[in-house]
């Protein structure tokens, strides 16, 4: 599924949205990384660099959420597919 360019910033806020309901807190931060997910203490994060592009912000994202687990929980079959997809592309 290609995403047009302005579909990535709808599909960035639904990701956010999922991250909420797992528990994970999304944040955008300036810096010269790329971002992903990390443990803090207790609380899950998923750094995302605020300067990227939309599509970049995505990817990092999906690759976060993939890696925080997905398997049980009920996404729509865009969304899912947009996950795997960008994930597969890092």
């Amino acid at each position: 599924m290609k995403l047009k360019e302005k579909e990535f910033e709808a599909t960035l806020q639904d990701l956010k949205s999922l991250a909420a309901q797992m528990g994970a807190k999304v944040r955008f931060e300036r810096g010269d990384f790329k971002g992903g997910y990390c443990l803090l203490k207790t609380d899950k994060i998923i750094v995302i660099n605020k300067l990227a592009n939309f599509q970049r912000k995505v990817k990092t994202l999906a690759a976060a959420l993939n890696e925080l687990g997905i398997d049980e929980m009920y996404l729509t079959p865009k969304l899912r597919e947009v996950i795997e997809e960008m994930d597969d592309g890092q």
